[in-house]
């Protein structure tokens, strides 16, 4: 492999994204003649390789022509990263990088930015979302500072078993449409997982009957939100409950939230979905 192919990696990749010779120039610290000469045969000196590499977010490896035949030296390398993260910043590292994939999916290389340099440039009371909707799939990111969440969806070719096959949706509506049975599920999600209650946590916070509050608890049970314990207490058997939290109710709050109040301040927005989303 002849190293001029350097040049006219740099030369393709700066024509097909619409960078002027001035921009490299700059940003690596040397003349725009320099460019000019790497891209007609020259070869740019080696220490500079990485920071040429940084501007077009692509590897050194890149630059020389070769390209990953298959993701395993990428895969390695982004797991790594993870692993190697403390585990108190994994998840703001980890939204980087789904930011990273939405903009990438969109054709968009970013030179530098992360997410919370997007975010210091809006109002921190905005939301704004970015939406892929393609025939292959599609995607949904919270991006700024009110609510953050990332989900991608690839096609799949048996929507209806895949959503449908046995599961009752109007039941689940309907259990979860009684205020009493939605409010208990607010609090819960708000105390400690660990801590015990009995049915007069309910009685006492949600002002109800004791039939009310048994009622919530049959439906709790229903979808594997607690489970009790029989404990013996001053010679009587007493029920308590603990709470098995699901990160599901939290989605379904956030995408019910989208339907409620429909998201109309977008980053990035692609419409281009023929299909229907169920088949």
């Amino acid at each position: 492999m002849s190293i001029e192919i350097i040049g006219k990696q740099i030369a393709s990749m700066r024509k097909e994204r619409g960078i002027k010779q001035e921009e490299l120039a700059n940003f690596v610290g040397v003349s725009t003649q320099a460019v000019s000469k790497w891209e007609n045969g020259g070869v740019p000196d080696i220490e500079l390789l990485p920071k040429i590499a940084d501007f077009f977010s692509v590897s050194v490896d890149f630059l020389f022509g070769r390209s990953i035949t298959d993701y395993s030296g990428l895969q390695k390398a982004l797991c790594k990263k993870i692993i190697d993260t403390p585990n108190e910043q994994k998840f703001k590292v980890v939204f980087n990088y789904c930011w990273d994939i939405e903009r990438a999916m969109f054709g968009h290389i970013p030179k530098d930015g992360s997410i919370e340099d997007y975010e210091k440039a809006l109002g921190k009371q905005e939301q704004r979302y970015s939406s892929i909707m393609s025939d292959y799939g599609f995607t949904r990111m919270g991006v700024a500072n009110k609510l953050q969440y990332f989900l991608l969806v690839p096609e799949n070719q048996n929507t209806d078993i895949a959503i449908f096959e046995g599961v009752d949706y109007l039941t689940f509506f309907k259990d979860f449409s009684d205020k009493d049975v939605f409010e208990a599920c607010i609090l819960l999600n708000k105390r400690e997982g660990n801590k015990a209650f009995t049915e007069n946590l309910f009685i006492k916070n949600l002002g109800i009957e004791p039939n009310k509050a048994k009622e919530i608890i049959s439906v709790l049970e229903k979808y594997n939100l607690l489970y009790k314990t029989q404990i013996e207490m001053d010679d009587e058997t007493t029920t308590v409950y603990n709470f098995n939290p699901t990160p599901s109710f939290i989605a379904f709050l956030i995408f019910s939230r989208e339907m409620i109040k429909k998201p109309d301040n977008f980053s990035y927005y692609s419409g281009g979905r023929n299909k229907p989303y169920l088949k």
